[in-house]
C-alpha cells in the first residue's frame, strides 16, 4: 500500500503572527495547557482544509476575492488531538487554493475582529 501525501498548506507571514499571538494570548489567560489544546486545535484545522478545502463548515467568501474562503476552529474540536477540548474557539481561517493545490492560509483571525480591516491586499476584490 503506498501512503497517501500529507496534505500540503502554506502559512502566510501574517497568519504565523495571528498564531503567535493567539496562543501568546491564551497562555496569559488560561495557562500553558490552555494554550497547548488551543495549538493542538489550530493544527488540526489546518489539516482538515489542507485535506478537504471545501469540507462542512467551511464557507466560500466571494465578497473578497476569487477562491476565498473561510473556516471556523470550533468545527475541528471533535478531532483535535489534545488531552480535553477547547469548549469556545474564538478563530477562524482565511484561506484559499493555488493553482497547484495548496492551501494558502493568509490570516487566522478572532471571531470578534472586523475581516475587512485584515484583510490581506491579495484578498481585496476592490483594492483601494
Amino acid at each position: 500500500m503506498v501512503p497517501s501525501p500529507r496534505p500540503r498548506f502554506i502559512l502566510a507571514p501574517a497568519a504565523r503572527r495571528d498564531i503567535r499571538a493567539a496562543l501568546e494570548w491564551s497562555e496569559e489567560k488560561f495557562g500553558s495547557r490552555a494554550a497547548q489544546r488551543y495549538c493542538a486545535l489550530m493544527k488540526q484545522a489546518l489539516r482538515d482544509i489542507a485535506a478537504d478545502p471545501e469540507r462542512p463548515g467551511s464557507m466560500q467568501r466571494p465578497e473578497l476575492s476569487a477562491g476565498a474562503r473561510t473556516y471556523h476552529l470550533r468545527f475541528s474540536r471533535g478531532r483535535a488531538r489534545a488531552s480535553g477540548t477547547v469548549k469556545n474557539p474564538r478563530h477562524f481561517l482565511l484561506y484559499r487554493r493555488s493553482e497547484e493545490g495548496i492551501i494558502e492560509v493568509a490570516r487566522v483571525l478572532h471571531d470578534a475582529r472586523d475581516l475587512d480591516r485584515h484583510l490581506p491586499e491579495d484578498y481585496r476584490r476592490n483594492p483601494s
